[in-house]
């Protein structure tokens, strides 16, 4: 048995050398491996900007590597990052797409932070969902019970080498991990203190019905595709109309719920040109925005630019492979015969393991645990009124018992203008969401806004203060609009 000690947060005490660990047994699985990395010796393991100077960072840590299986036909990796100089804390990481891989950057930046970080592949190599056909069990996996079980194994991982449970413990994931970090918060209400979801895919069949959707609205006629070389012409005749309605023009709109933009301002008057959309392409961007409104939310005016996502020259992997795999189990099912009411219900039929929507968070409210969610409203991935929604549907479900201001001591969400999918875009997409969530959980006080910046080629460009919803960061109308000081949140 390993020897059990007291870890001081920010010391180097731990209970056994990281080789000890190879006697620690997991309940759903084995460790692999454990190595100690010294300072600035981690391999690259992900090409990429920025990568190299990220591994040189990392500080001396112990690496785990463990596989689970809480099935007979689960084969789950995982990997637990121990830093030497602790901060008594644990943090998990989430994945984008399909998964697949270890979310290495993610960890490499918890750790560089002081935190005991773990990440797993969800149960699968490679980012495609070829692995569910005739793998049932290994659908569970990416769908929720890898994270879980990750969790509880790399808890059980971190408190034997320290020998102490940590203090708190926090989930920090977009996108796919967003989803996660929802699956988390619904079904396993006690694995986290504090969970960052960010632009959440939680409603995968329906959201992955209203890409496909798109994607067969786009190419069933070409007539309807809208050439790349032409988002920037709709992109910055939707400015032109809807920048000033929030009294800034900065190429940035706050709230475009407030954007009335039709695209038939741009039909051609005679014939297809560079400058003007024909009467096709018109219907198709009016699509775009709308989405098929009894199914899904569509994307946001500002979103333009990143169109390409899900109206560009082919469909997406992921959201054609959702029904390729999860729903019809046919690799070559083709998205051009998709028939949104008959493959929607079937996909809610024999895929609903993969949503997590479920909007009574009461569990985890009861359990203390804080939700802090964000989406960029330019997101031309996954539509952000999606997270509005949920809010809604949560506030409404929790607030038939208890105050929406009890609500919002435990739950908050924050839209981000101008950003993209997770990052990215014209707005300030640069904050600190986890230093938010900690100071949240850990002295209770919630987070009336987060300063954010506008980052280019490393130099701070602007600064806004990101505001919880439905409040928007307002100009008091004199000082720099580049300056965050110059604004104020409140709701409109």
């Amino acid at each position: 048995m390993l020897a059990l000690v007291c870890a001081l947060a920010g010391t180097a005490a731990y209970a056994e050398p990281c080789e000890s660990l190879a006697k620690l047994t997991l309940p759903h699985g084995t460790i692999n491996s454990q190595q100690r990395v010294a300072a600035g010796t981690m391999p690259l393991l992900l090409e990429g900007p920025g990568m190299r100077r990220l591994y040189l960072a990392v500080p001396a840590f112990c690496r785990v590597i463990a596989t689970l299986n809480p099935s007979s036909d689960s084969d789950i990796k995982i990997e637990v990052w121990l830093p030497q100089s602790w901060n008594g804390k644990f943090q998990a990481v989430g994945n984008g797409a399909w998964a697949g891989t270890i979310a290495y950057p993610a960890l490499a930046t918890a750790l560089n932070s002081g935190y005991a970080t773990a990440s797993t592949d969800t149960g699968h190599s490679g980012n495609s969902g070829v692995f569910i056909l005739g793998h049932p069990e290994k659908l569970t996996d990416f769908a929720y019970r890898a994270v879980h079980e990750m969790t509880l194994a790399a808890k059980s991982i971190t408190k034997a080498y320290y020998g102490t449970d940590p203090k708190h413990s926090y989930w920090n994931g977009c996108s796919t991990g967003g989803r996660q970090a929802f699956a988390e918060a619904q079904r396993y209400p006690e694995d986290y203190d504090g969970i960052i979801a960010g632009a959440p895919a939680g409603y995968t069949t329906h959201l992955q019905g209203m890409q496909v959707w798109v994607e067969q609205a786009t190419h069933k006629d070409e007539s309807s595709y809208i050439p790349p070389a032409k988002y920037a012409l709709i992109h910055t005749a939707v400015l032109a109309a809807c920048d000033a309605l929030d009294g800034v023009k900065d190429g940035v709109l706050e709230d475009p719920k407030r954007c009335k933009f039709d695209p038939a301002t741009l039909a051609c008057k005679e014939g297809d040109n560079a400058s003007c959309l024909t009467a096709p392409q018109v219907e198709l961007a009016r699509k775009i925005y709308s989405g098929p409104r009894n199914i899904f939310p569509g994307y946001e005016p500002g979103s333009e630019l990143g169109w390409a996502s899900h109206s560009g020259p082919k469909p997406s992997d992921y959201s054609v492979g959702i029904f390729k795999y999860a729903v019809f189990g046919n690799v070559d099912w083709n998205f051009l015969t998709f028939d949104l009411d008959r493959d929607i219900a079937r996909a809610d039929q024999v895929a609903s393991e993969m949503n997590s929507i479920d909007p009574n968070l009461r569990p985890f409210f009861r359990h203390g645990g804080k939700l802090l969610q964000y989406h960029g409203w330019s997101d031309p991935g996954i539509p952000p009124m999606s997270s509005v929604n949920y809010y809604n549907q949560v506030l409404e479900t929790v607030g038939s018992t208890v105050s929406r201001k009890a609500i919002a001591e435990q739950y908050r969400l924050f839209m981000v203008p101008g950003m993209g999918h997770c990052r990215g875009g014209e707005g300030t997409d640069t904050f600190g969401m986890v230093g938010a969530l900690e100071k949240w959980v850990e002295t209770g006080k919630a987070p009336d806004q987060i300063p954010a910046s506008r980052v280019v080629n490393g130099k701070v460009e602007r600064t806004r203060p990101l505001c919880p919803y439905p409040q928007v960061a307002v100009y008091k109308g004199a000082g720099s609009t580049d300056e965050a000081a110059n604004f104020t949140c409140r709701a409109q």
